[in-house]
C-alpha cells in the first residue's frame, strides 16, 4: 500500500530579504497572501493575542475543575482495511481520528503520550486512554498534521508511528523541519493552502485555510502554517478540522463552493473559553453548528474535548451546548454527533 502514496516533495524555495532579516526557523519560501516572508497570517484577519494575554485568560477566567479521571465507555479494534466506498471513522481521544475508506487507513493529529505537553512532568494530562490501543492500529499509509500545537502534533507519537508503520505524513509548510529536527528518518511532506496529494487513485487530500496559528514555544508564533484537510474519497468528500475560529464563515463556504457539500465533516467543539480570547481560533459548539450548515454536510463528528483539558469550560460543557445549538438551529441531533474516545462512526449507522 505505502507504493500508493507520494513520495516527500521538494525543500522550500530561498528565503526573501525580508525573511532574512528576521529569521523563520521553519520555513523560507516567497511572500504570498498568508505569508509576509517571515509569519503565516490569514488575510483580513490581524493576530493580537499575546501569551501574556494567554496566561492571563487562564488565570483570571472562572473556570470549571475536570475530574482525574473520565473513562470512555467505548473500546475500539478496527478492521484491517474499508475498501470501496466503506467508511469507517473512530475517536481516538481529542483530535486523533482513524479514518479508514478506499483502502486506506488515515490518522489526523495522533497523540498517544500521556499529556499534551513539551515536558514530561507539567502541561495538560489525558483523562482518558486512547480509544485504540497503539498495538491495535491496523497498518497506517497516512498521517494528517493541522499545525504544530503540543495537542496535535506529537513527535514520540510519530516516532512510534514511524517505527511501527511508516506511513506518509502531510502537514502545512514549516512543520516538515520540527518534525525532521526530531528524526530524520520520518517522512514528512508539506504543502501549502490549495495543496494536493493524491494517496491514490480514488483518494485525494487538499490542503485548506483554517483561523488559526501556530507555536513550539515563545518565539515562534505563527512561524508554521497550520490548515485543515478535505479528503475527496469513493464514499464521499470528508473535511476536517483540528482547530479553527468560524470568523465570518467563509472558510466553509468556500470548501462547500469549491468541492460541494461533504459527505461528512469533522469539526472541533471545545477549548473555547473564555470567549473573549478564544473565539478567534477556537470554535465553540455553536460556532460548529454554524459551520456544518454552512458547510451543507450531510453529518458531522464533534472532537477536541473531554481528554485534554486546554481551557476553562467544564469537561462536558461542549456537549452539553452542542445539544442545544442543534436544537436552536433545528439540526437533527442524529446528524452531528460528540464522539467519546473509541467510539465508531459510520455512515446511516452513526456508530451507537
Amino acid at each position: 500500500m505505502q507504493d500508493m502514496l507520494r513520495k516527500p516533495g521538494r525543500a522550500p524555495a530561498a528565503p526573501t530579504r525580508k525573511a532574512a532579516r528576521k529569521r523563520n526557523p521553519y520555513y523560507s519560501g516567497p511572500p504570498s497572501d498568508h505569508f509576509d516572508g517571515t509569519y503565516f497570517f490569514n488575510p483580513g484577519f490581524s493576530w493580537n493575542r499575546t501569551f501574556f494575554q494567554a496566561m492571563r485568560a487562564m488565570a483570571v477566567a472562572k473556570g470549571t475543575e475536570w475530574p482525574t479521571s473520565f473513562p470512555s465507555p467505548f473500546r475500539d479494534k478496527p478492521p484491517p482495511r474499508v475498501g470501496g466506498d466503506g467508511l469507517r471513522v473512530a475517536l481516538v481521544g481529542h483530535a486523533t481520528l482513524l479514518i479508514q475508506t478506499g483502502g486506506l487507513n488515515i490518522l489526523t493529529d495522533p497523540v498517544w503520550s500521556k499529556r499534551a505537553s513539551p515536558l514530561r512532568f507539567a502541561g495538560p494530562r489525558r483523562v482518558n486512554e486512547p480509544g485504540i490501543d497503539f498495538d491495535d492500529l491496523p497498518k497506517i499509509d497516512v498521517v494528517l498534521l493541522t499545525h504544530n500545537h503540543y495537542d496535535h502534533l506529537d513527535l514520540k507519537t510519530l516516532s512510534r508511528l514511524n517505527a511501527a508503520h511508516a506511513p506518509l505524513i502531510i502537514a502545512p509548510l514549516g512543520n516538515d523541519t520540527i518534525i525532521r529536527a526530531h528524526e530524520r528518518a520520518i517522512a514528512a511532506e508539506v504543502h501549502d493552502w490549495g495543496g494536493r496529494v493524491a494517496l491514490s487513485d480514488q483518494v485525494t487530500v487538499h490542503l485548506m485555510p483554517a483561523m488559526h496559528w501556530s507555536a513550539r514555544g515563545l518565539k515562534d508564533r505563527r512561524m508554521a502554517l497550520w490548515c485543515a484537510f478535505v479528503i475527496t474519497t469513493p464514499a464521499g468528500t470528508i473535511y476536517h478540522v483540528g482547530d479553527s475560529g468560524f470568523g465570518d464563515g467563509s472558510l466553509f463556504r468556500a470548501v462547500r463552493e469549491s468541492f460541494g457539500p461533504p459527505r461528512l465533516a469533522i469539526l472541533p467543539i471545545g477549548a473555547y473559553e473564555p470567549r473573549w480570547f478564544m473565539r478567534d481560533q477556537h470554535m465553540n459548539p455553536d460556532d460548529a453548528t454554524r459551520a456544518f450548515l454552512a458547510l451543507g454536510a450531510q453529518s458531522a463528528i464533534g472532537h477536541h474535548w473531554g481528554t485534554f483539558r486546554l481551557t476553562t469550560e467544564g469537561i462536558e460543557d461542549p456537549l452539553q451546548a452542542l445539544r442545544a445549538a442543534l436544537a436552536h438551529h433545528g439540526v437533527a441531533a442524529e446528524r452531528f454527533k460528540a464522539l467519546r474516545p473509541g467510539e465508531v462512526w459510520i455512515p446511516d449507522v452513526g456508530g451507537r
